[in-house]
């Protein structure tokens, strides 16, 4: 899967285009590299992921999303710069500041971002768009838009989700056929507010999709996810009161060398952050507990995002409905992701 990246965009859009790349070229949009869209999980072997794909992969693939759908530049130009806030390990930034469950604290910045960046408002000036038309894609309903419907983002991040995430912990993985036939049968509809959306034309594609998605869902749900996310929240909190970097690093430097500066750390210390640090990077499987452990364990108790579907479908000769009212099998993919109650406590033994 090392070339995924390219031929996974090739597919989103079969022409790049050329106007957007001095954009996707910007220094403060090429920083995303160094980010996983996976949040911290690429770093300790409790996951074995299939490939590393970046926040800037994801950016860039939301774009052209929009633009293949479109042809409109501030729509795409919107999905490009919607995570230009995020941190290191992506939503890891959020549990560590309190917001498990709706996971949208880090898009506070985005605006003061890229109205800073020189470089990006002399392209802006040259291509006669404002600023405020690209700084918000909750703006545009196809680029965001309220969980269940489907937006170019909740889009392009759950197909590289799905293979790399979900093949090598569980799930049901898309094969890169499945995926361009499920994204070939894609189109615009208009929901029952009137607002536009992305839906299905085939009602077994729309159900491919749904349990799919729903399947990579629940890995997002269970204790794993919720202690290896808030474990790594808790070390760079406690790296940043220990100086080993600092807030402003959170939003300039690489996953990779964070990695390297928390090792060296754990290496030369014998301290509870060495602790969390040593567990993070070997921890291989964790333990489930109904009551608290007590303190030789780290250990969660959290409720988190649920990311879920309920896709348009548009039958023929038909007005659009939801998926999980044409289909019973993805109305129980569904609520089986909703029903889903881990453990009271997931942890892992410190001492």
């Amino acid at each position: 899967m090392k070339d995924f990246a390219a031929e996974y965009h090739k597919l989103l859009c079969r022409d790049f285009p050329l106007w957007l790349y001095d954009y996707a070229s910007l220094p403060l949009v090429r920083r995303l590299e160094g980010v996983g869209l996976l949040c911290g999980t690429d770093w300790t072997p409790l996951y074995s992921n299939a490939f590393f794909y970046s926040r800037y992969d994801h950016s860039l693939g939301t774009a052209l999303i929009i633009w293949n759908f479109t042809r409109d530049k501030k729509q795409t130009l919107a999905a490009l710069f919607h995570d230009i806030a995020t941190g290191v390990f992506s939503h890891v930034n959020d549990f560590r500041k309190g917001d498990a469950l709706k996971q949208e604290i880090s898009e506070t910045q985005t605006f003061e971002i890229l109205s800073q960046d020189a470089a990006l408002r002399q392209l802006l000036l040259r291509d006669g768009i404002e600023l405020e038309e690209i700084a918000d894609y909750h703006a545009y309903p196809l680029c965001d838009n309220e969980i269940p419907r489907l937006s170019a983002d909740r889009l392009e991040y759950m197909f590289p989700s799905n293979l790399a995430l979900a093949s090598k912990n569980a799930g049901r993985v898309w094969t890169f056929s499945e995926i361009s036939k499920i994204y070939g049968n894609l189109c615009i509809l208009k929901n029952g507010e009137g607002l536009e959306e992305l839906g299905f034309s085939d009602l077994n594609l729309a159900e491919l999709y749904t349990e799919g998605f729903c399947d990579c869902a629940l890995i997002l749900q269970r204790n794993e996810n919720k202690l290896a996310l808030s474990m790594l929240g808790k070390i760079v909190n406690l790296a940043i009161e220990k100086k080993l970097i600092t807030e402003k690093e959170c939003l300039t430097l690489p996953e990779k060398k964070v990695i390297e500066i928390f090792d060296e750390y754990a290496q030369k210390n014998d301290t509870y952050l060495s602790a969390l640090i040593k567990k993070w990077r070997t921890m291989t499987e964790i333990q489930r507990f109904e009551r608290e452990p007590g303190e030789n364990f780290y250990s969660v108790h959290l409720d988190v995002k649920k990311r879920f579907i309920d896709p348009l479908v548009m039958l023929p000769g038909k007005k659009p409905e939801r998926v999980s009212v044409l289909s019973l099998r993805a109305k129980k993919s569904i609520q089986t992701l909703l029903s889903f109650n881990d453990s009271q406590y997931g942890g892992v033994r410190l001492f």
